[in-house]
């Protein structure tokens, strides 16, 4: 099974590159592997793949060693592992509120004895059957130790949970996610929670529990904050950043055409 890179950099206490990719891009995949990127964010929450298209992504990602997680539209049991067998390196969750709902998506996407996924063993993750069907396999082992679950905090009540979903055995980090939370700090202001206590209270339970944790930034200076903060997941470039290359090339046209 492949080994994942993000994984490998979190387990010696290293940042790991994230970019962000909404659509169908192939050359966007090879860019990311060639410029050093160790992990694609696919969201799906907010964009619209059909099941093909995820497959052909992640195929590419295996092509050139690269994980991709996958924030998926769905916490259905079956969905989630199939996105793993696919050859998904990890998955993001939405709006985990609770320890309850981590626990839940532990067991959809964990072998047992951590979780209760379904086990089909003929995916791209165990190269459909050639990781399986051998003596002495170790593929059980490996799909739990080379994918990762990540929690992410959108809602007051999970920012107040933050500590007990990070003690749970697989959930590897949480992701605070600033625009729906900040939505929902300014939405009731009563609560009395600023962003920077959330993010710091959620740095805390992850630094008890030996989790990672990250979120968005805007800026690299923001990175550089957030990473300085203990953070190794903070996602930075994505395909949405093309647009930046049409603004200046139009510039550089409309310079050309007015001299």
């Amino acid at each position: 099974m492949r080994e994942s890179k993000v994984l490998a950099k979190w387990r010696g206490g290293q940042f790991a590159r994230f970019c962000g990719m909404g659509h169908v891009l192939p050359f966007f995949i090879r860019y990311a592997a060639h410029f050093k990127y160790d992990g694609i964010w696919l969201d799906m929450e907010h964009r619209n793949f059909d099941a093909r298209e995820i497959q052909h992504l992640l195929a590419l990602c295996h092509l050139y060693d690269i994980d991709c997680m996958i924030r998926p539209p769905t916490v259905q049991r079956t969905r989630l592992y199939r996105y793993l067998e696919d050859g998904a390196a990890g998955l993001m969750i939405p709006f985990v509120d609770d320890a309850e709902m981590a626990r839940q998506i532990v067991a959809a996407t964990k072998f047992p004895p951590i979780g209760n996924r379904g086990l089909d063993g003929a995916g791209l993750d165990c190269n459909f059957g050639g990781d399986t069907w051998i003596p002495d396999s170790t593929y059980i082992e490996d799909a739990n130790s080379e994918t990762f679950i990540v929690a992410q905090i959108e809602t007051p009540d999970a920012v107040a949970n933050a500590e007990e979903i990070a003690a749970v055995p697989g959930i590897d980090a949480l992701f605070v996610g600033p625009g729906d939370l900040g939505l929902r700090l300014e939405t009731y202001p009563e609560i009395g929670l600023s962003m920077d206590e959330a993010v710091a209270q959620v740095a805390a339970a992850c630094d008890k529990h030996h989790k990672v944790w990250g979120r968005t930034a805007a800026s690299i200076d923001e990175v550089d904050r957030y990473r300085r903060q203990g953070s190794l997941m903070i996602p930075y470039g994505g395909d949405f950043s093309l647009m930046n290359v049409l603004r200046d090339a139009s510039a550089e046209l409309d310079k050309m055409l007015t001299e």
